[in-house]
């Protein structure tokens, strides 16, 4: 599986370039809230494992007035950071790899701390 290249972003997390994207516009799950914000990381350039990133949030575009957060590269890059040390080979063929954070592990993200196993 590839993420399109259309309306997507690279990134340089240690030296290795990654191409993440968020979809265009929200599922009507997403749209109404009962999903969560999630976007995709792939190796750019290569074929490899997709990292699927899931968020304790609403997207900004959801229709209801749930919480929403804004995704930014120092978010990606330590998301990226956090697959890699929870076991994502972005190498390895197969299906996509999941990171789903919590409201913890979202804050230990952006502070920096390593993750809790």
């Amino acid at each position: 599986m590839a993420i399109p290249k259309k309306g997507s972003r690279l990134i340089s997390v240690d030296g290795t370039a990654y191409r993440w994207r968020i979809r265009h516009k929200p599922t009507y799950c997403q749209g109404n809230g009962w999903g969560s914000l999630t976007y995709a990381v792939e190796p750019a350039g290569r074929r490899g494992r997709v990292l699927l990133v899931e968020l304790p949030c609403s997207r900004s575009d959801a229709w209801l007035g749930e919480r929403t957060m804004t995704v930014r590269p120092a978010l990606v890059a330590a998301t990226i950071r956090r697959a890699l040390d929870r076991g994502w080979d972005p190498s390895q063929a197969g299906s996509a790899f999941t990171l789903n954070l919590t409201e913890g592990d979202l804050s230990d993200v952006m502070k920096g701390h390593p993750p809790s196993r």
